[in-house]
């Protein structure tokens, strides 16, 4: 089920991947894919996470602030980059493609 990530940018994150110590979600506007964030919780209670944002998105690099603060609000109720033990990561790229094993 999606979060949608607020009015203004109607992002949403959908929730692929669950461990006990790490998340990803992938960034969904207008039902594209626009970007992936993958979270990684530390045993010291901070997250390290990294924002992958798609080069054919149609996020500009301006709206990115925006974009983190609303992931920290939404996503990271319980840590925040204000209090210092989250942090963020960003990445703008392209997927190459998808490589499975051969059989």
């Amino acid at each position: 089920m999606p979060i949608t990530q607020g009015a203004e940018m109607k992002i949403d994150f959908v929730r692929t991947l669950r461990t006990p110590y790490s998340e990803r979600f992938l960034l969904v506007k207008n039902a594209i894919d626009v970007g992936a964030l993958d979270i990684h919780y530390r045993l010291d209670g901070t997250a390290a996470a990294t924002l992958i944002i798609l080069e054919d998105s149609t996020i500009p690099d301006a709206e990115l602030p925006a974009l983190l603060t609303k992931i920290d609000e939404v996503l990271f109720p319980e840590i925040s980059v204000v209090e210092k033990n989250l942090f963020f990561t960003v990445v703008r790229g392209k997927v190459i493609g998808t490589f499975l094993p051969e059989k």
